[in-house]
């Protein structure tokens, strides 16, 4: 059975729940524009700096702080050393200057975590190396033991925003100098990843074209099919020059692949038609591809042992070799007979 409330009651219960949403408002607003920075001022305004005897002063220890607010002394600790590194920094006031239930001006709460977050690991082996390279780099540290100590919030970074993802390809690559743990991870996980795989042999055939290129630039010199090196042309140079000034031009990121393509394919058909057009350079370029094939079958003969014959032997072998000195009885005759007419 429900008990009806008279109009003046109903109209006390209405103004004390609003005055509860007010608070309960206004208590959200404060901690959403000052974070952590709300407890850590309870903290800061009611805990003794360490070695201060008590005196008169109301402020109790930060033990006592903590068994007053039913947690551990630890977690009252990280939010006193938090204010202490602000203060350190001007952000906030010193402990001593603050009076108990005294409330001041907050700092904004994305700022909080700068300090909260560096409570463990700015005095490690880990923190003291992010806090020497942040100061390097000149910036604050606790910003940058903040993102060591959410490497889920920096992974959503990188995959979310292209140029966080490009900061992230950078400082990998000068780590990667002097890690040699990481160049194997990495080459590792690159052999792994077809994806990879396939990049990685893309962008290292588009070095080699454009290496090739370059060289002539440099060097001023051709390498030939048959492998001589001689002074390049003055035309084959200039069109190096220009290819390989379009690709120095390409924007960061731009693609080099086809542009080294079309330059190597370019000075390569320009080599082979300066190797034609110069009937002494020809007659090198022929004698040196003999050489070549010469040397490279003799050196495959000369690896050739026969000491298991009797186990490997079959006719079609006898055969080839048989064919084979006929081929080479007609060879030396040919340059007997070349020689004997000079």
């Amino acid at each position: 059975m429900s008990v009806a409330l008279a109009p003046s009651e109903t109209a006390a219960l209405s103004a004390e729940g609003q005055d509860l949403v007010v608070r309960d408002a206004r208590e959200f607003g404060a901690y959403a524009r000052t974070g952590g920075w709300a407890f850590a001022l309870k903290v800061a305004r009611s805990v003794r700096p360490g070695g201060q005897p008590s005196g008169e002063s109301p402020k109790v220890s930060a033990k006592e702080f903590s068994e007053l607010a039913g947690c551990s002394a630890e977690r009252v600790l990280r939010y006193y050393k938090a204010w202490d590194m602000a203060a350190d920094d001007g952000l906030v006031p010193q402990f001593e200057t603050l009076a108990v239930g005294e409330d001041i001006e907050l700092p904004d709460a994305d700022v909080w975590l700068s300090y909260y977050s560096s409570r463990n690991s700015a005095t490690s082996v880990r923190g003291t190396a992010i806090t020497a390279a942040a100061e390097a780099e000149g910036i604050r540290p606790t910003k940058a033991l903040e993102v060591a100590e959410n490497p889920t919030a920096l992974r959503a970074a990188i995959l979310a925003d292209p140029s966080t993802a490009q900061a992230a390809r950078s400082a990998l690559l000068d780590r990667i100098k002097e890690d040699p743990a990481l160049q194997t991870e990495l080459a590792r996980d690159i052999a792994r990843t077809d994806e990879l795989k396939k990049a990685v042999a893309s962008e290292a055939r588009a070095a080699d074209r454009i290496g090739y290129v370059r060289q002539i630039v440099d060097n001023g010199q051709i390498k030939t099919p048959a492998g001589q090196t001689v002074e390049a042309p003055a035309e084959l140079r200039a069109e190096a020059e220009r290819h390989l000034s379009l690709i120095d031009e390409l924007e960061e990121g731009e693609e080099a692949g086809e542009w080294a393509t079309e330059a190597y394919d370019t000075v390569k058909n320009l080599v082979v038609q300066a190797v034609e057009a110069d009937p002494e350079l020809r007659v090198q370029e022929r004698r040196t591809k003999f050489y070549s094939s010469l040397q490279k079958a003799t050196r495959v003969f000369e690896e050739l042992t026969l000491d298991d014959a009797d186990d490997i032997y079959e006719d079609d072998m006898v055969q080839r070799l048989e064919d084979l000195q006929k081929a080479l009885e007609t060879c030396i005759a040919a340059l007997r007979k070349a020689a004997a007419s000079q």
